[in-house]
């Protein structure tokens, strides 16, 4: 596995593979995880070669929030790539990602759906997601990019910039890794203490809840949203929100809607849970 952290080496090594094959690529945050290595797989399988990135973007984080705490992991993660085969890891520190302060950094916005959910409850994240997936697009210039389906709303931002900004990327989104228990696989799984852990399956179990309903016919959607906060917060959770919404733009679902997705994040101690269960009935 080659590892660059400048985009001279990254765009040269990149353009030289390009010329014989396709290249996919996953971008992450680090602190790997089987979620993360079950994208990689699959941007194997749909490509020629793999690059990946970790970079822990300060744009995404609000006022308070973990970007200092976020767990760093270079060397393991290194390691649990390798093992998969990746072609390229690309590290870039902060100045090579962001020459400018941060207030005069240009940004993307995708409008609309990043005002939504847990766009209404971390303001700015998905200006912050899509800026550095912008950035990092044109760095690699990948043929497909691979996401997981865990951050529905931000798969749903990335996809909706894309294809505004005609950008000649494939976005392919991948299911949920889940733990044996259903609890969705995520580096800020990390935060929760024993007690804590043993409670997190709870938020899938309540989703999974939802869509039962849903599948047989249930259009109460504000009843089901007020029924399964209430349950979320029995077992110790602080809600953000949970909400039955259409899947193919997180609008406001209609009775009979035929496509939806169930979305929720709360926290649960210092960590911030999110999950979600797509369907159609």
């Amino acid at each position: 596995m080659i590892t660059i952290d400048e985009l001279g080496g990254l765009r040269a090594q990149v353009e030289s593979w390009r010329r014989g094959g396709n290249v996919a690529f996953v971008p992450t945050m680090g602190n790997l995880h089987a979620g993360h290595l079950s994208l990689v797989r699959v941007a194997r399988q749909l490509a020629d070669r793999v690059v990946v990135s970790i970079f822990v973007n300060p744009l995404q984080f609000g006022v308070g929030e973990d970007f200092e705490k976020y767990p760093r992991t270079l060397e393991r993660d290194m390691a649990m790539l390798e093992g998969e085969g990746t072609d390229l890891l690309f590290a870039p520190p902060l100045d090579v990602m962001y020459a400018k302060p941060q207030d005069q950094q240009t940004r993307v916005e995708v409008p609309g759906l990043s005002s939504l959910l847990c766009g209404a409850c971390r303001p700015g994240h998905f200006v912050g997601v899509s800026t550095v997936v912008c950035k990092l697009f044109n760095m690699v210039q990948p043929d497909i990019a691979v996401f997981g389906k865990k951050d529905f709303q931000q798969l749903m931002v990335i996809r909706r910039m894309v294809e505004d900004l005609a950008m000649p990327v494939r976005v392919v989104g991948v299911e949920t890794m889940r733990e044996s228990d259903g609890l969705a696989m995520s580096s800020r799984n990390g935060y929760l203490s024993t007690e804590e852990r043993a409670i997190a399956p709870v938020l899938h179990r309540v989703l999974s809840g939802i869509a039962a309903r849903l599948r047989e016919g249930d259009d109460d959607y504000a009843g089901l949203q007020v029924q399964a906060t209430r349950e979320l917060e029995e077992n110790g959770f602080g809600p953000d929100y949970v909400a039955i919404r259409k899947s193919d733009d997180l609008g406001e679902p209609e009775p009979g809607e035929a496509r939806l997705v169930v979305l929720a994040a709360a926290y649960l101690g210092k960590a911030r849970l999110i999950d979600n269960i797509d369907l159609t009935r």
